[in-house]
């Protein structure tokens, strides 16, 4: 069984040798390939792998990217918690005939937000050995390792948007859609599993107005497990030209429905695409650098990436995530 990629605190990797030149050098993994052991070629095979399994993992990560809610960081390295202030809001403004009838004296308050900027990553080696042989045998370079490295890698990214992490750093902790402490909980009365389509629109108009209740009025993605997603393949009622997925679809506010197999059993999220909602902190892409141990016998590899998920609520606690389950 391949182990989960890692989720390391900020600060925790290395603080020498290979790390010391990626610091020194912007974190720009070529200062380390001048005299790597791999050939051109082989980079180029590693890099090429790399990117089309982020991208096809990191489902829930790329609608963020998709819709602008992102925010770069100058040196994610070098960044261990991103602060940030809620704003509380005023009172409606006076209305007079003159203008100079004296108004409600009014002020903003701000309260202060922290969160971790760690880092995901997954090492696997090669050993010289087993490369000169494949090279002798005119074989490509076996790109196994770091495709099963990255998807455990962008795993982990998109299971923490959706479930947060047990990670803290300095008392603070990072959640996701589902583990938000002020998101919005709607109970789902009958399992969508057995339910009719009319009733589970029903219910996604319901999960609407609950995020309305908050002043969130969209757009929303609507997010669902597995289970739900195959059985919302299904007609929307008999005889019918649409799916109940589909119909989901026409609902005005709905911009997509999507499935996210992070999600468990009978899960539901209905999250407004805002920036005052969520956003992505980029720390750093998904990348590969490498070091020798052992003489330059074996060659260490680590694929990384610091993308971690804002999750944010007004000054008073309202949330444009609604969760439902069943």
């Amino acid at each position: 069984m391949t182990a989960n990629a890692t989720i390391s605190k900020p600060g925790a990797l290395g603080a020498s040798g290979p790390g010391q030149l990626l610091m020194a050098n912007g974190w720009d993994p070529q200062c380390l390939r001048a005299n790597s052991v791999l050939r051109k070629e082989e980079w180029i095979e590693f890099d090429r792998t790399l990117v089309p399994i982020a991208r096809q993992r990191l489902r829930g990560v790329n609608d963020l990217v998709s819709a602008g809610l992102t925010l770069t960081l100058g040196n994610g390295m070098g960044t261990t918690i991103l602060q940030w202030e809620e704003v509380s809001d005023m009172d409606p403004a006076d209305i007079s005939m003159d203008g100079v009838t004296r108004g409600t004296h009014d002020r903003v308050n701000f309260d202060i937000n922290n969160l971790p900027i760690y880092i995901v990553h997954k090492d696997f080696h090669i050993n010289l050995r087993n490369l000169e042989s494949s090279r002798r045998l005119g074989v490509p370079i076996d790109t196994t390792q770091i495709e099963v490295a990255t998807r455990k890698v962008a795993d982990q990214v998109e299971s923490i948007l959706f479930n947060g992490t047990s990670l803290t750093f300095g008392g603070n902790s990072v959640f996701g859609y589902r583990t938000a402490p002020n998101r919005n909980l709607f109970t789902i009365t009958t399992t969508w599993a057995t339910d009719t389509g009319e009733s589970i629109v029903t219910h996604v108009i319901d999960m609407i107005a609950a995020a309305q209740a908050d002043n969130m009025f969209g757009p929303y993605v609507l997010y669902m497990g597995v289970n739900y997603w195959n059985l919302l393949l299904d007609d929307y009622k008999a005889n019918s030209d649409k799916t109940i997925i589909q119909r989901i679809r026409e609902i005005e506010g709905i911009s997509d429905v999507r499935v996210a197999d992070v999600l468990g059993l009978d899960q539901v999220l209905l999250v407004q695409m805002t920036k005052d909602v969520v956003d992505l902190v980029i720390g750093m892409q998904p990348r590969v650098v490498q070091w020798d141990i052992e003489g330059g016998f074996q060659t260490n590899f680590k694929v990384l990436t610091i993308l971690v998920p804002r999750i944010k609520q007004d000054f008073d606690n309202r949330s444009g995530i609604v969760h439902g389950a069943a």
